[in-house]
């Protein structure tokens, strides 16, 4: 009975050893923000456009994908993301809307444990339509994007975010209005993230 509760005892502390060495935190810290990631946003836009004082305001949602590396508490990687868009306004008779934009940026912040803080910058490009009578616009812009966030691992391949980005896309010539338009806008958003 004994030998049996000895080798008992023995594979259950090697168990626990293999358990923790499985588990034990990296040079980096406990939580690492090395590796790719997909994810889901969903936030709210506004913002104004050129030459006009029409100000599209909406939510706007969509996916991202990333790669981060990390040195130390340092983490940098690059992000891309694609989102549909209802901001909209009219100032008649013109009514503009923002339906789909994307960015490509780089990423670099302190990560303090599971927590990232971070600031983002790079290429913006999106659409922009006036409808008027019956009539419909539509220009792709490229533009710029920057802006800040934190985000915060919650469990062993998850991470929630939540960001602010600044977007400006560059004045396109509009025959419906007979004038030069682009739009700024600001997005507040909220992610959620699957890190492999």
């Amino acid at each position: 009975m004994k030998p049996a509760l000895g080798v008992a005892i023995l594979l259950a502390m090697t168990r626990v050893a293999a358990a923790a060495d499985y588990y034990a935190p990296s040079p980096l810290g406990a939580y690492s923000w090395i590796g790719p990631y997909l994810g889901a946003n969903v936030g709210y836009e506004w913002g104004s456009v050129s030459n006009s004082q029409t100000q599209p305001s909406g939510l706007a949602g969509g996916i991202a994908a990333g790669y981060n590396w990390q040195q130390g508490h340092f983490v940098f990687g690059g992000e891309t993301d694609v989102s549909l868009s209802a901001a909209d306004a009219t100032v008649a008779p013109v009514e503009f809307s923002s339906p789909w934009f994307g960015t490509l940026r780089g990423r670099g912040g302190l990560a303090l444990g599971n927590v990232l803080i971070f600031g983002t910058a790079g290429l913006a490009y999106g659409d922009l339509r006036a409808d008027t009578t019956g009539l419909t616009e539509s220009h792709t812009s490229v533009g710029w994007v920057a802006g800040a966030g934190v985000e915060v691992g919650f469990a062993r391949h998850w991470s929630a975010k939540a960001e602010w980005l600044y977007l400006d896309f560059a004045d396109r010539s509009f025959t419906i209005t007979g004038a030069n338009n682009g739009l700024s806008a600001n997005l507040l958003r909220f992610g959620v993230d699957y890190h492999f």
